[in-house]
């Protein structure tokens, strides 16, 4: 494994060596075929009405995965209320 940075340099020849290889790496990016920049202005725009965490359909969720169990836990409550 090759080093660019080692202990013995100077905080200037260590600045060097990050530019060299950064533009070693961009380089490196711009030519690959397969790096494709997918931002879009549209896709940056945060709409703050609409919570994309939200879980939609719960009751389904709910009957899918916990049904006998909701529908007892239902029961009983409605028996204080």
């Amino acid at each position: 494994m090759k080093y660019i940075i080692t202990k013995d340099m100077s905080q200037a020849q260590r600045l060097a060596a990050i530019r060299k290889a950064s533009a070693k790496f961009n380089a490196k990016v711009k030519r690959s075929p397969r790096v494709k920049d997918y931002t879009t202005k549209e896709k940056d725009v945060v709409d703050e009405s609409v919570n994309i965490n939200a879980w939609t359909d719960g009751s389904k969720y709910l009957d899918e995965h916990y049904g006998d169990r909701v529908r007892e836990t239902n029961a009983y409550e409605s028996e204080w209320n």
